[in-house]
């Protein structure tokens, strides 16, 4: 599948990002046009997120295969790969078993690793939510309440929401998205590849999501690894605290 695209900047050397669970590329439109001053920025929205076509089903394998498609299509590879969460899984495997298409590798908040099942709470709430007769997202925000506790955990899944003439839904495929999860949450239990190319980890000091644990089975898929950590970063580093991500990756991508 050719996924939608957003691209920023007009030279440079190619680099595409990549979104998490509930996101799409708008989330890295701050970023991205901070790294266009030197790259070509192509933001993706990954399968059954953002503008992407709806599909019945959504794993780790197919978002790759995906990911290679899409770049195929641009005409731009080797590129310069950077994932966050979902994306990020998404991007190791991209790099894993497509390493041609990857110059270099840039992986955010995220391990090859299998972590409990989440977010399922999110989707149901989101799923459930009664859509009928709204007008303002404030009610649906108030809707979600319940299970999302975080004010702003729900204005980023409210960020899916279109609110137009037509009234309101959901931009995701929510039912398969939930149905995914479990897979999203894991990591391909067969995959013994390994990537060569230069490969950086970057991750949230307040975050469990890159632990020491980890990072036996990191350097055994990519050996040339490096970790950047940012200390006062949870989860959604590149929003969290973007001048010090970029420190972080812009001479990396360089």
């Amino acid at each position: 599948m050719k996924l939608p695209v957003t691209s920023y900047g007009e030279s440079g050397s190619p680099v595409v990002v990549m979104h998490g669970l509930f996101g799409s590329g708008r989330n890295w439109m701050t970023a991205a046009r901070r790294l266009a001053s030197a790259h070509r920025v192509y933001a993706f929205d990954l399968r059954n997120h953002g503008s992407s076509p709806h599909t019945d089903t959504m794993s780790y394998p197919e978002m790759a295969q995906d990911v290679v498609e899409t770049i195929s299509d641009l005409g731009v590879g080797p590129v310069g790969l950077v994932g966050h969460s979902m994306g990020g899984k998404t991007a190791m495997l991209t790099a894993l078993r497509h390493p041609e298409v990857v110059d270099r590798l840039v992986v955010v908040d995220a391990a090859p690793v299998s972590y409990p099942p989440a977010f399922v709470a999110y989707a149901q709430a989101m799923r459930t939510a009664d859509l009928s007769n709204i007008q303002r997202r404030a009610e649906v925000d108030a809707q979600l309440a319940g299970a999302v506790e975080s004010p702003g955990t729900r204005a980023f899944l409210l960020q899916n929401l279109i609110l137009d003439d037509q009234g309101a839904r959901w931009r995701p495929n929510l039912p398969v998205i939930e149905a995914a999860l479990p897979a999203i949450s894991g990591w391909p239990a067969d995959e013994n590849g390994s990537y060569a190319g230069p490969t950086l980890f970057v991750f949230g000091g307040k975050s469990d999501y890159v632990r020491l644990e980890h990072r036996d089975a990191i350097s055994r898929y990519f050996p040339q690894v490096q970790y950047a950590e940012i200390p006062e970063a949870g989860h959604w580093v590149h929003a969290e605290r973007l001048d010090d991500f970029l420190a972080a990756v812009t001479p990396f991508l360089a």
